[in-house]
């Protein structure tokens, strides 16, 4: 496996090449192909415990130190995606993927944080992450290696532990999981004023008009994790989402509601006496929001929170 590092490789020393090279690669990979900031952090923490792990001399044997952390990094992904699936049983209501914000927006924002980490483009949307949830962990693992981080089916193979041919047959399931899922694109400023609209119909309690921003068939799922109210079941259809929205804004006056952008995508984050208290990100399909997801899992809204 060849390592797609930064520049700055220090021959010298490779534990100190590792780190200052690869740990960004690392925390990427681990977000996307895990969907939760918290356990991707643990699976680079792990990465770099089996590498100090080794003697010097096996690490100045490794001839890529950055591919020897990637293969790592997926195997332990791979073990933990195998093993979520039984976690979420017992999990409370329905499990949505850590949402991001902008770096701009970190709250914690310090140097070395997932800030200065975490490359928000499209393969880190809500929705692109909501179907790499619907794949298998050996799907979604030659998928996020070969198709988002551009590793030959070779190299990918010696994470998944399955010939090259086999792999290129996971990401080609993937990819049309992927493309089944796929609504009619609308340009990002579009979906910054459907948000934007949606944002005023809340703030005013007018349900006709989310309704009107709504798909007739648009689904609502929120995140609690069994730590705060909210909704355990998907609600289903535009109409029923807005009264529910609106009833919302009934029991919690005052909740300030501000345009955040939420991987990489416009969103909102809603505020009670300056604390976040729910993070929402939108799929936007041609001109109405067909998916809505709202985190509200505090354990989910530590970049979000001072």
């Amino acid at each position: 496996m060849t390592t797609r590092s930064e520049p700055g490789d220090d021959r010298l020393d490779p534990s100190l090449s590792a780190i200052m090279s690869e740990r960004r690669q690392l925390i990427n990979l681990a977000y996307r192909l895990l969907g939760s900031l918290a356990d991707a952090e643990d699976v680079v923490q792990e990465t770099y415990t089996r590498w100090y792990a080794m003697t010097r001399q096996h690490q100045e044997a490794i001839e890529s130190p950055g591919a020897w952390l990637t293969k790592v990094a997926g195997r332990i992904c791979l073990d933990l995606l195998g093993s979520a699936r039984v976690r979420r049983e017992s999990y409370v209501g329905e499990w949505v993927p850590e949402p991001l914000p902008d770096r701009t927006e970190w709250v914690s924002a310090r140097p070395g944080d997932p800030a200065d980490r975490i490359t928000l483009d499209e393969s880190v949307a809500m929705a692109f992450l909501v179907v790499l949830e619907a794949m298998t962990p050996a799907e979604r693992v030659a998928f996020v290696l070969h198709d988002v981080f551009r590793y030959s089916f070779a190299e990918v193979a010696e994470v998944v532990g399955r010939t090259p041919a086999a792999c290129r047959q996971l990401a080609s399931s993937a990819r049309r999981r992927i493309r089944e899922s796929q609504t009619s694109v609308t340009p990002e400023v579009r979906q910054a004023d459907i948000v934007r609209d949606f944002k005023r119909a809340w703030e005013a309690k007018d349900i006709d008009a989310l309704i009107g921003l709504l798909a007739p068939d648009a689904r609502g799922i929120a995140d609690g994790g069994g730590l705060v109210s909210a909704a355990l079941q998907p609600i289903e259809g535009g109409e029923r989402i807005a009264r529910y929205l609106v009833e919302i804004a009934d029991l919690v006056p005052g909740l300030l509601i501000l345009e955040r952008t939420v991987n990489g995508q416009p969103g909102l984050v809603a505020q009670q006496d300056g604390e976040t208290v729910v993070v929402m990100a939108f799929d936007v399909a041609g001109e109405r929001i067909k998916h809505l997801w709202a985190v509200r899992n505090p354990d989910k809204l530590r970049p979000w929170t001072a």
